[in-house]
Protein backbone atom coordinates (compact mmCIF):
# COMPACT_ATOMS: atom_id res chain seq x y z
CA UNK A 1 0.00 0.00 0.00
CA UNK A 2 2.91 2.39 0.87
CA UNK A 3 4.79 1.80 -2.44
CA UNK A 4 1.68 2.25 -4.57
CA UNK A 5 0.84 5.69 -3.14
CA UNK A 6 4.41 6.98 -3.71
CA UNK A 7 4.57 5.80 -7.32
CA UNK A 8 1.22 7.37 -8.19
CA UNK A 9 2.39 10.79 -6.94
CA UNK A 10 5.76 10.41 -8.69
CA UNK A 11 4.01 9.52 -11.96
CA UNK A 12 1.84 12.64 -11.82
CA UNK A 13 4.88 14.85 -11.19
CA UNK A 14 6.82 13.36 -14.12
CA UNK A 15 3.84 13.84 -16.43
CA UNK A 16 3.47 17.45 -15.28
CA UNK A 17 7.15 18.30 -15.93
CA UNK A 18 7.18 16.59 -19.32
CA UNK A 19 4.15 18.55 -20.50
CA UNK A 20 5.75 21.84 -19.41
CA UNK A 21 9.08 21.16 -21.13
CA UNK A 22 7.39 19.99 -24.34
CA UNK A 23 5.40 23.19 -24.64
CA UNK A 24 8.49 25.47 -24.44
CA UNK A 25 11.37 23.61 -26.15
CA UNK A 26 11.87 21.70 -29.38
CA UNK A 27 14.30 18.90 -28.78
CA UNK A 28 16.90 18.08 -31.47
CA UNK A 29 17.13 14.63 -32.86
CA UNK A 30 20.13 13.81 -30.67
CA UNK A 31 19.56 11.67 -27.69
CA UNK A 32 19.62 13.59 -24.41
CA UNK A 33 19.46 12.40 -20.85
CA UNK A 34 16.66 13.99 -18.90
CA UNK A 35 17.61 14.78 -15.35
CA UNK A 36 14.66 15.13 -13.00
CA UNK A 37 14.98 16.60 -9.55
CA UNK A 38 12.35 15.61 -7.03
CA UNK A 39 10.69 18.69 -5.55
CA UNK A 40 11.24 19.39 -1.87
CA UNK A 41 7.59 18.96 -0.97
CA UNK A 42 7.80 15.33 -2.19
CA UNK A 43 9.71 14.38 0.92
CA UNK A 44 6.94 15.80 3.07
CA UNK A 45 4.26 13.95 1.06
CA UNK A 46 6.22 10.71 1.19
CA UNK A 47 6.75 11.02 4.93
CA UNK A 48 3.04 11.71 5.53
CA UNK A 49 2.06 8.75 3.35
CA UNK A 50 4.34 6.41 5.23
CA UNK A 51 2.90 7.66 8.53
CA UNK A 52 -0.66 7.06 7.35
CA UNK A 53 0.22 3.56 6.13
CA UNK A 54 1.88 2.75 9.45
CA UNK A 55 -1.16 3.95 11.40
CA UNK A 56 -3.52 1.95 9.17
CA UNK A 57 -1.51 -1.24 9.55
CA UNK A 58 -1.32 -0.73 13.32
CA UNK A 59 -5.09 -0.21 13.55
CA UNK A 60 -5.76 -3.38 11.53
CA UNK A 61 -3.32 -5.32 13.69
CA UNK A 62 -4.91 -4.06 16.92
CA UNK A 63 -8.40 -4.90 15.65
CA UNK A 64 -7.27 -8.43 14.88
CA UNK A 65 -5.60 -8.84 18.25
CA UNK A 66 -8.50 -7.51 20.37
CA UNK A 67 -11.31 -9.33 18.54
CA UNK A 68 -12.89 -11.66 21.16
CA UNK A 69 -13.67 -15.29 20.22
CA UNK A 70 -17.33 -16.24 19.99
CA UNK A 71 -18.93 -18.17 22.88
CA UNK A 72 -19.96 -21.79 22.42
CA UNK A 73 -21.36 -24.72 24.44
CA UNK A 74 -19.01 -27.49 25.51
CA UNK A 75 -21.54 -30.22 24.69
CA UNK A 76 -21.19 -31.71 21.21
CA UNK A 77 -24.96 -32.17 21.02
CA UNK A 78 -27.57 -29.42 20.94
CA UNK A 79 -29.92 -31.42 23.22
CA UNK A 80 -29.42 -33.85 26.11
CA UNK A 81 -31.81 -35.74 28.40
CA UNK A 82 -31.60 -35.56 32.19
CA UNK A 83 -33.47 -38.18 34.27
CA UNK A 84 -34.42 -37.76 37.91
CA UNK A 85 -36.71 -39.40 40.42
CA UNK A 86 -39.93 -37.87 41.68
CA UNK A 87 -39.19 -35.77 44.76
CA UNK A 88 -35.43 -35.60 44.17
CA UNK A 89 -33.19 -32.60 43.53
CA UNK A 90 -31.67 -32.26 40.08
CA UNK A 91 -29.04 -30.01 38.48
CA UNK A 92 -29.31 -29.06 34.80
CA UNK A 93 -25.84 -28.25 33.43
CA UNK A 94 -24.87 -25.60 30.87
CA UNK A 95 -21.12 -25.30 30.25
CA UNK A 96 -20.11 -22.27 28.17
CA UNK A 97 -16.70 -21.41 26.71
CA UNK A 98 -15.56 -17.86 25.80
CA UNK A 99 -18.62 -16.22 27.33
CA UNK A 100 -16.92 -12.80 27.54
CA UNK A 101 -19.45 -10.01 28.04
CA UNK A 102 -22.40 -12.15 26.95
CA UNK A 103 -25.10 -13.34 29.38
CA UNK A 104 -26.46 -16.82 30.10
CA UNK A 105 -30.16 -17.33 30.80
CA UNK A 106 -32.36 -20.33 31.61
CA UNK A 107 -35.80 -20.58 29.99
CA UNK A 108 -38.66 -23.06 30.42
CA UNK A 109 -40.49 -23.91 27.20
CA UNK A 110 -44.09 -25.13 27.29
CA UNK A 111 -45.44 -25.47 23.78
CA UNK A 112 -45.08 -22.07 22.14
CA UNK A 113 -44.64 -20.28 25.47
CA UNK A 114 -41.31 -19.31 27.01
CA UNK A 115 -40.97 -18.63 30.74
CA UNK A 116 -37.81 -16.86 31.88
CA UNK A 117 -36.25 -18.48 34.95
CA UNK A 118 -32.85 -16.78 35.23
CA UNK A 119 -30.98 -14.03 33.40
CA UNK A 120 -27.35 -13.72 34.38
CA UNK A 121 -27.22 -13.91 38.18
CA UNK A 122 -30.84 -12.81 38.61
CA UNK A 123 -33.79 -15.13 39.31
CA UNK A 124 -37.08 -14.24 37.59
CA UNK A 125 -39.21 -17.31 38.39
CA UNK A 126 -41.78 -17.18 41.19
CA UNK A 127 -41.16 -20.88 41.84
CA UNK A 128 -38.91 -21.00 44.92
CA UNK A 129 -37.71 -24.48 43.98
CA UNK A 130 -35.57 -22.96 41.18
CA UNK A 131 -32.15 -21.45 41.84
CA UNK A 132 -28.95 -20.73 39.90
CA UNK A 133 -25.63 -22.29 40.87
CA UNK A 134 -22.43 -21.28 39.10
CA UNK A 135 -19.63 -23.83 39.33
CA UNK A 136 -16.27 -22.51 38.10
CA UNK A 137 -14.91 -22.31 35.58
CA UNK A 138 -17.92 -22.27 33.25
CA UNK A 139 -20.88 -24.36 34.46
CA UNK A 140 -24.17 -22.43 34.81
CA UNK A 141 -26.38 -24.90 36.70
CA UNK A 142 -30.13 -24.68 37.13
CA UNK A 143 -31.05 -26.31 40.45
CA UNK A 144 -34.55 -27.81 40.67
CA UNK A 145 -35.62 -28.97 44.13
CA UNK A 146 -38.23 -31.66 44.82
CA UNK A 147 -38.87 -32.42 41.15
CA UNK A 148 -42.47 -33.27 40.34
CA UNK A 149 -44.29 -34.52 37.28
CA UNK A 150 -45.06 -30.94 36.14
CA UNK A 151 -41.31 -30.27 35.85
CA UNK A 152 -40.91 -32.82 33.08
CA UNK A 153 -40.21 -31.12 29.76
CA UNK A 154 -37.85 -28.80 27.90
CA UNK A 155 -35.45 -26.34 29.53
CA UNK A 156 -33.24 -24.07 27.42
CA UNK A 157 -29.89 -22.53 28.26
CA UNK A 158 -29.49 -19.43 26.07
CA UNK A 159 -26.67 -16.98 25.29
CA UNK A 160 -27.64 -13.49 24.08
CA UNK A 161 -25.62 -13.56 20.87
CA UNK A 162 -27.00 -12.75 17.42
CA UNK A 163 -28.50 -15.16 16.57
CA UNK A 164 -29.22 -16.55 20.04
CA UNK A 165 -27.31 -19.70 20.98
CA UNK A 166 -29.58 -22.37 22.51
CA UNK A 167 -28.72 -25.57 24.38
CA UNK A 168 -31.69 -27.82 25.29
CA UNK A 169 -31.99 -30.02 28.38
CA UNK A 170 -35.05 -32.28 28.43
CA UNK A 171 -35.94 -33.26 32.00
CA UNK A 172 -37.54 -36.68 32.57
CA UNK A 173 -39.19 -37.22 35.96
CA UNK A 174 -39.62 -40.90 36.83
CA UNK A 175 -42.44 -41.87 39.21
CA UNK A 176 -41.42 -44.95 41.26
CA UNK A 177 -43.77 -47.93 41.48
CA UNK A 178 -44.37 -49.64 44.84
CA UNK A 179 -46.37 -52.89 45.13
CA UNK A 180 -47.03 -55.44 47.85
CA UNK A 181 -47.27 -58.80 46.10
CA UNK A 182 -48.15 -62.37 47.02
CA UNK A 183 -46.21 -65.58 46.40
CA UNK A 184 -47.07 -65.47 42.70
CA UNK A 185 -45.92 -61.86 42.33
CA UNK A 186 -49.48 -60.54 42.08
CA UNK A 187 -50.85 -57.60 44.06
CA UNK A 188 -53.51 -58.37 46.61
CA UNK A 189 -55.60 -56.13 48.89
CA UNK A 190 -55.90 -58.71 51.71
CA UNK A 191 -53.72 -61.36 53.35
CA UNK A 192 -55.04 -64.00 55.79
CA UNK A 193 -52.94 -65.72 58.44
CA UNK A 194 -53.61 -68.17 61.25
CA UNK A 195 -52.75 -67.35 64.84
CA UNK A 196 -49.19 -68.42 65.66
CA UNK A 197 -48.02 -68.41 62.02
CA UNK A 198 -45.41 -66.09 60.54
CA UNK A 199 -46.60 -63.06 58.58
CA UNK A 200 -44.49 -62.53 55.47
CA UNK A 201 -45.08 -59.52 53.22
CA UNK A 202 -43.06 -58.78 50.10
CA UNK A 203 -42.73 -55.26 48.64
CA UNK A 204 -41.35 -54.59 45.17
CA UNK A 205 -40.04 -51.10 44.30
CA UNK A 206 -39.36 -50.41 40.61
CA UNK A 207 -38.74 -47.53 38.19
CA UNK A 208 -36.16 -45.95 40.47
CA UNK A 209 -33.20 -44.57 38.46
CA UNK A 210 -31.22 -43.53 41.54
CA UNK A 211 -32.56 -44.68 44.93
CA UNK A 212 -32.41 -41.77 47.35
CA UNK A 213 -34.81 -43.03 50.03
CA UNK A 214 -34.88 -46.30 51.91
CA UNK A 215 -37.91 -48.61 52.05
CA UNK A 216 -39.98 -48.37 55.23
CA UNK A 217 -42.68 -50.61 56.68
CA UNK A 218 -45.53 -49.45 58.91
CA UNK A 219 -48.35 -51.12 60.80
CA UNK A 220 -50.90 -48.33 60.90
CA UNK A 221 -48.77 -45.37 62.00
CA UNK A 222 -46.12 -47.45 63.79
CA UNK A 223 -42.73 -47.81 62.09
CA UNK A 224 -41.62 -51.44 61.97
CA UNK A 225 -38.08 -51.17 60.55
CA UNK A 226 -36.55 -50.54 63.96
CA UNK A 227 -39.36 -51.78 66.21
CA UNK A 228 -38.09 -53.68 69.25
CA UNK A 229 -41.15 -53.41 71.49
CA UNK A 230 -42.99 -56.45 70.13
CA UNK A 231 -40.10 -58.69 69.18
CA UNK A 232 -40.05 -61.17 66.32
CA UNK A 233 -40.11 -58.41 63.65
CA UNK A 234 -37.44 -58.29 60.98
CA UNK A 235 -37.03 -56.40 57.70
CA UNK A 236 -34.71 -57.41 54.89
CA UNK A 237 -34.23 -55.06 51.94
CA UNK A 238 -32.11 -55.76 48.85
CA UNK A 239 -31.26 -52.81 46.61
CA UNK A 240 -31.55 -53.54 42.89
CA UNK A 241 -30.24 -51.59 39.85
CA UNK A 242 -33.72 -50.21 39.15
CA UNK A 243 -35.34 -50.42 42.57
CA UNK A 244 -35.52 -52.64 45.64
CA UNK A 245 -37.00 -55.82 47.08
CA UNK A 246 -38.07 -55.62 50.75
CA UNK A 247 -39.53 -58.36 52.98
CA UNK A 248 -41.27 -57.96 56.32
CA UNK A 249 -41.41 -60.92 58.74
CA UNK A 250 -43.55 -61.03 61.89
CA UNK A 251 -43.22 -64.22 63.91
CA UNK A 252 -45.95 -65.81 66.05
CA UNK A 253 -48.82 -63.71 64.68
CA UNK A 254 -51.69 -62.79 67.01
CA UNK A 255 -54.90 -60.81 66.66
CA UNK A 256 -53.10 -57.57 67.58
CA UNK A 257 -51.05 -57.95 64.39
CA UNK A 258 -54.15 -57.55 62.23
CA UNK A 259 -54.58 -54.27 60.42
CA UNK A 260 -53.27 -52.12 57.61
CA UNK A 261 -49.64 -52.55 56.56
CA UNK A 262 -47.83 -50.17 54.22
CA UNK A 263 -44.57 -50.28 52.33
CA UNK A 264 -43.19 -46.86 51.27
CA UNK A 265 -40.29 -45.34 49.39
CA UNK A 266 -39.73 -42.26 51.51
CA UNK A 267 -42.58 -39.81 50.99
CA UNK A 268 -42.71 -40.52 47.27
CA UNK A 269 -44.83 -43.65 46.81
CA UNK A 270 -46.36 -46.43 48.89
CA UNK A 271 -48.54 -49.56 48.75
CA UNK A 272 -50.86 -51.02 51.39
CA UNK A 273 -52.37 -54.39 52.29
CA UNK A 274 -54.90 -55.46 54.94
CA UNK A 275 -53.66 -58.35 57.11
CA UNK A 276 -56.19 -60.57 58.89
CA UNK A 277 -54.97 -62.80 61.73
CA UNK A 278 -57.75 -65.29 62.47
CA UNK A 279 -58.46 -67.31 65.60
CA UNK A 280 -59.63 -70.83 64.94
CA UNK A 281 -60.27 -72.27 61.52
CA UNK A 282 -62.64 -69.70 59.98
CA UNK A 283 -62.92 -68.32 57.41
CA UNK A 284 -62.08 -70.82 54.72
CA UNK A 285 -58.89 -69.23 53.35
CA UNK A 286 -55.98 -68.74 55.73
CA UNK A 287 -52.25 -68.47 55.16
CA UNK A 288 -49.46 -69.80 57.32
CA UNK A 289 -46.42 -68.11 55.93
CA UNK A 290 -46.73 -69.04 52.25
CA UNK A 291 -49.24 -71.90 52.48
CA UNK A 292 -52.98 -71.67 51.86
CA UNK A 293 -54.91 -74.10 54.08
CA UNK A 294 -58.29 -75.76 53.54
CA UNK A 295 -59.49 -77.02 56.92
CA UNK A 296 -61.84 -79.99 57.52
CA UNK A 297 -64.44 -77.61 58.89
CA UNK A 298 -64.26 -75.62 55.68
CA UNK A 299 -64.85 -78.73 53.57
CA UNK A 300 -67.80 -79.79 55.79
CA UNK A 301 -69.45 -76.38 55.61
CA UNK A 302 -68.99 -76.25 51.86
CA UNK A 303 -70.59 -79.70 51.38
CA UNK A 304 -73.52 -78.81 53.68
CA UNK A 305 -74.22 -75.66 51.70
CA UNK A 306 -74.03 -77.56 48.42
CA UNK A 307 -76.40 -80.34 49.61
CA UNK A 308 -78.86 -77.83 51.08
CA UNK A 309 -78.91 -75.88 47.84
CA UNK A 310 -79.49 -79.04 45.78
CA UNK A 311 -82.44 -80.19 47.94
CA UNK A 312 -84.24 -76.86 47.59
CA UNK A 313 -84.14 -76.89 43.80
Amino acid sequence: MRVTAQWIILGWLILFVNRKECSQTTFPKQTHTLEFQVPKFWHSISSDTELLDDELEEEIEQTTIHQEPSPFFEEDQTQVNETTQLGSDVYLHCRVQNLGEKIVSWVRRKGDQLHLITFGDSLYSSDSRYSLKFKPPNDWQLHVQYANERDEGQFECQINTSPTLVFIVYLIVVVPRVEIVDERGLTTPDKFYKTGSTIELKCVVSKVPQPTSYVTWKHGLRMLNYDTSRGGISVKTDMLPSGAMSRLYIANANRHDSGNYSCALGDIAQATVMVHVLIGENPALMQTSTCVLLTPATILVTLSVYISTALHR
